[in-house]
């Protein structure tokens, strides 16, 4: 018996003939000009480019075939020749050589920027698609001196207004990149500089403002500190990475030179590596300290730091909540929440400044 069925619905059905001549028309065939969209040939990726490159990026990152070896499990010959594979592939040489180091040609560069990003996107989207957590957590990367400082007396605050957000903020020092937080799996980071980020977003949270401050014991010690010249040959406590590129006393020089004072040598002093140090040892009369204003203003207020010369300078690095594009509603919670507490300090900071040389400001 046939099946039969119209003529429209012949033309929307594929048909498959049986023994005994019966005709079933069972599912709609779709003839190439059906799709809209063409379909994008590849000619360069296959498997073994794809192979290449990541041992090229790899390899690119380290400086060294070895180090990129330990990396993906493989020989270090192995990585040497799949490089070489690829550097034929392209017709052009990635690496120079040397004995000790790897150097990327201008080509190896250009090729190693490309693909590092396309690699942290891939990575990105896989980490999104993985990314189940049920528990709220929000990783928070932070330079410790600021969440000791300023966002620790604050954070209560969070908890209370967002009881669902488990905050787990992590102190630490690192240059902030898209590789790093995919690595760490951080989802936020508050970070004091000039705001250069090419894959990573970034939302101006609060300017800075720099300003000698000593402990009221050395200031009463050192009578002859009256003017910012007078600083030439002090004991100045430098803060040695105040922001990533920054040199070992760039905020003294900055203000120096902001104040008119650019005379003043500042070879002398005592370095650290964090400015909660620097502090600690102005409040402990151990010297002079570049305060940064978000770290100091309670010790100011309280009378345990006296500010020298009445002279506050704007900083060129400001701090920064930095994340991925697209960040999950819990950072949006937490910018949220920053802009508002920033607000408020921001007020309270103008009012302390207000008395200050409007020529410094």
């Amino acid at each position: 018996m046939d099946m039969r069925t119209s003529g429209a619905d012949k033309a929307n059905h594929s048909a498959n003939r049986y023994p005994g001549g019966q005709t079933i028309y069972t599912g709609a065939s779709i003839s190439p000009s059906a799709c809209k969209e063409p379909r994008v040939r590849r000619r360069h990726l296959n498997s073994s480019v794809m192979a290449w490159l990541r041992c090229f990026e790899a390899a690119a990152r380290a400086g060294s075939f070895t180090q990129a070896a330990s990396e993906l499990s493989l020989t270090q010959g192995a990585i040497s020749q799949q490089v070489r594979e690829l550097e034929d592939r392209l017709g052009v040489v990635l690496f120079r050589r040397l004995p000790r180091q790897l150097v990327l040609t201008s080509e190896g560069e250009k090729l190693r920027e490309t693909v590092t990003t396309a690699l942290d996107q891939l990575e990105l989207a896989l980490s999104r698609l993985q990314d189940r957590r049920t528990d709220g957590s929000l990783v928070l990367s932070c330079y410790s001196s600021f969440a000791l400082l300023w966002l620790m007396p604050r954070i209560g605050a969070f908890y209370r207004e967002y009881p669902e957000i488990d905050l787990r903020v992590s102190a630490e020092f690192h240059v902030l990149e898209m590789a790093t937080v995919l690595r760490e799996e951080i989802d936020a980071a508050i970070r004091y500089d000039l705001g250069e980020y090419r894959d990573l977003e970034s939302v101006h949270l609060l300017d800075e403002y720099l300003l000698p401050v000593a402990s009221p014991d050395f200031v009463e010690a050192h009578p002859a500190l009256r003017t910012p010249s007078d600083l030439d040959g002090s004991m100045l406590l430098h803060d040695a990475v105040a922001w990533p590129g920054a040199s070992a006393d760039a905020e003294w020089r900055y203000w120096l030179d902001t104040v008119g004072a650019d005379r003043v040598s500042i070879t002398q002093g005592r370095r650290f590596n964090m400015a909660q140090l620097a502090v600690e040892a102005a409040l402990n009369g151990q010297g002079i300290a570049i305060g940064r204003l978000a770290l100091v203003i309670d010790h100011l207020r309280e009378g345990r730091l006296v500010p020298l010369f009445g002279r506050a300078v704007r900083s060129p690095a400001a701090y920064r909540l930095v994340h991925v594009a697209q960040p999950p509603p819990r950072v949006d919670a937490l910018a949220h929440w920053l802009k508002q507490e920033t607000s408020r300090f921001r007020q309270g900071r103008d009012d302390y400044l207000a008395p200050l040389s409007p020529a410094s400001r």
